[in-house]
Parts: C-alpha cells; structure tokens; sequence
C-alpha cells in the first residue's frame, strides 16, 4: 500500500495551509494492521514544513513521528527535492541539525542520515547556494552535504538513473517542468513525479511547481489514475505556476481526476465553486489518502 498525505496545500506565501510538501508512506500491509510505515518519502520540506509536521504528529495514525514531544526526524527515510525555492527547501535545515545533534548515535557521534535525492543539478547547487551558510561549520570541521545526508543523484530521461523506489514495488520517475525560465524552456532546473506501482500498474501523476505544460506531460496524465497538479488562482500575466484558467482547457476526462493544490489563501473566499464539478477538487492538508491498496 502507498499513502500520500500532504502537509499542506499553500502557495509559496499562502498562511492559511502550510506550503505544497507530501509526506509519502509504503507499507507492507496498511496503517490498519502496522504501527509505521515500511518506508518514509518527504517531497520537498519547505520554510514552514516543520510546523506542519508537528501539527500532523499528533493525528491518529501518524504518532511514528514523535518522539519525546517532539518531531521524530529519522522516521523520515528519504527525501525529494522538487527544486530550490523556500518553500521546497526551507526546513532541511532543522532537519538535518535535529539529526546530528538530537537523534545523533551518542557512542559513535555519527548523525541519522536519510537519503536526499533529486536530480545532479538540484543537488549540485543545493549546498553551495542554498544550505551551506547554515550547515557547513560544526564543532571541530567543516561539514558538507554528504555529513548530513546519503545522496542519491538522478538524471532525468537516463534510463536507469532517472528513478528511485519505496520497498521496490514503487517507482518514482522524475521529469523536467517548466517553472521558472531564465532564456529558455526547462533551463532551470526543476521536477515532478510520476509514481508507479510495479505490480499493478496503476499510477500517480504530481507536477511539481511548473506553468501550464499539459502537452508535455498529456501521456503520464492520461496513464495516471490519478493527478496532482499546481494552480494559481490569480490570473497573472507569464506566471510560474499554472493559471486555473489554462488548466480548464485541459480534456474532462483528465480533469475529472485532476486534484489541485498549491493554491492561494483566498481558495474558498472567491468564485472557485466549480472546482469540485470540473476538477477532482481541491486538494485538503493532512488527510492521508491511500494511492494504491
């Protein structure tokens, strides 16, 4: 079984609804007959993700995540970095530090690490222009990325190295999106997800940050049971996001399970009503939802 839980649903400014990361959870047999998942994924962990995460440790089902009144980081297992912004990156700081110093081994000083995996080039310039001010000194050394975290790096369209899985059974395949252009198409580096499971099959569609690119990925949407897909509500001239606008123009059949997150804190404020009809809906923060039995 694979469980899909967002920790919140917000843009990158939005107050009301923490910001767009996931926690994803396989399990052998479902949170019914275990304790804890198999295996544990974050997608992305933005500025105010740690918030989220301490509000959702203490909902049923999830009391993995605590320890001592406190976030249990080495229940995260791996980590997928979708792209750099702060909404994406912003806690791996704490978590990182939590587990060093916290949740560190106290016999042999070696911190918990899980794994942080995204494409070479996110993780290239991850460190030197992201973590690094906050992470590199730590009593008695510099420190680098791979004192923090097992590093798995994946190239996108490469077969072999452009997927990683959970309890072998799920495969997540990473692919380019269109979010932020500094010349051209796809030349900053940023992803989404397309997450199978091997047994049956079926599939999962997550666009990551990207502006309306439906050609692009029309044939993992149409393959998908089901889609996760960012909006912008507010319409904006050469925006970064997809406008709801354009993401209406996409076929019925494919919006039909198309569910929306990523959205702005005026999401049940304005003339949004049709959402639940025309799309799958919005995406809600902190409801588990099972993705395959």
């Amino acid at each position: 079984m694979l469980t899909w839980t967002f920790l919140g649903v917000g843009a990158a400014f939005a107050k009301r609804n923490f910001q767009s990361n996931v926690l994803v959870e396989a399990w052998r047999k479902g949170p019914d007959y275990q304790e804890r998942p198999d295996d544990t994924l974050l997608i992305d962990f933005g500025s105010i993700a740690p918030l989220a995460l301490n509000e959702l440790r203490h909902k049923k089902g999830f009391g993995y995540l605590s320890n001592d009144r406190r976030i249990y980081y080495p229940a995260i297992r791996k980590i997928f970095i979708t792209h750099q912004h702060a909404d994406h990156i912003g806690g791996l700081e704490e978590l990182a530090l939590m587990n060093m110093f916290t949740f560190g081994d106290p016999d042999t000083g070696k911190p918990y690490k899980p794994q942080l995996i995204s494409s070479i080039n996110v993780l290239m310039n991850l460190w030197d222009n992201s973590l690094k001010g906050g992470l590199n000194t730590v009593p008695g050394k510099y420190a680098l990325l791979q004192d923090y975290f097992f590093i798995l790096s994946l190239v996108p369209e490469q077969q072999g190295r452009e997927s990683f899985n959970m309890i072998k059974r799920y495969r997540f395949k990473l692919f380019a999106t269109d979010h932020v252009q500094i010349t051209r198409k796809y030349d900053w580096p940023s992803h989404g997800l397309f997450v199978e499971d091997t047994q049956t099959g079926k599939a999962v569609f997550f666009s990551g940050d990207t502006r309306f690119d439906y050609a692009a990925y029309a044939e993992m949407m149409h393959r998908a049971q089901t889609c996760f897909h960012d909006v912008q509500l507010i319409e904006q001239k050469d925006p970064v996001h997809s406008l709801l606008s354009d993401l209406r123009t996409m076929p019925a059949e494919i919006k039909k399970k198309t569910c929306l997150y990523h959205y702005g804190d005026n999401w049940d404020e304005g003339p949004f009503d049709f959402v639940e009809d025309e799309f799958a809906g919005f995406v809600r923060q902190q409801e588990r939802m099972v993705l395959f039995e």
